[in-house]
């Protein structure tokens, strides 16, 4: 009897809004089980994705989603999404699944403040204009900054790769590429590949 009722409620958990403080929700088969949950323009987002093919995008709604593409999409019932929120912080992992020919999109509201980590990987982040901190051990990151203008301090680095940031004049590659920049507007970034490509556009 309590194992049905545990399995029930994780067939619903996806239901459950994140408005209240501490709020956790843990959801599989996301092609069945639709995951998006309230969150605050504005409000900390931090990422923690597993190895794959991934998007992050900006949204002009307060929420968080989580959508699959590809030929596994509807393999990937092992894939796992964890969120909890205290406040205006949010944690969300990405776990499980299958390993080739799935994307997965994530859509956040487009103010929010963003800390990225993954192993492994393509990854894109696009429609934010608030923090960026973004880190992705081996792969392509690419993030759309906007308007370099908006930014108060800038940095970037490759160990090993390629580094175009053509909205900041900058253009590297080989090993240990960097470079770090000060403005007058109010947003950070702070962009890492440790081998592979990182383009600021």
């Amino acid at each position: 009897m309590k194992r049905s009722v545990l399995a029930l409620f994780s067939s619903l958990a996806f239901l459950v809004p994140a408005g209240l403080p501490d709020s956790g929700v843990t959801v599989k088969d996301l092609q069945n089980h639709p995951f998006a949950v309230d969150f605050p323009s504005g409000g900390n987002l931090r990422l923690h994705l597993r190895s794959g093919e991934f998007r992050v995008v900006g949204r002009n709604d307060a929420r968080v989603a989580v959508h699959l593409y590809g030929r596994n999409a509807d393999n990937a019932r092992d894939l796992t999404v964890r969120f909890r929120r205290s406040g205006n912080d949010g944690d969300l992992r990405v776990s499980g699944g299958p390993k080739n020919n799935l994307e997965v999109t994530i859509e956040v509201p487009s103010s929010a403040m963003l800390f990225v980590r993954m192993p492994a990987g393509d990854l894109s982040v696009e429609g934010v204009s608030g923090d960026k901190d973004v880190e992705l051990h081996a792969g392509d990151l690419t993030i759309a900054v906007g308007n370099a203008a908006d930014y108060s301090h800038v940095d970037a680095s490759v160990m090993s790769g390629g580094l175009e940031a053509a909205p900041f004049g900058e253009s590297h590659g080989g090993l240990f590429r960097s470079f770090e920049k000060s403005g007058s507007g109010k947003y950070k970034l702070h962009a890492h590949v440790g081998a592979g490509d990182l383009t600021l556009r």
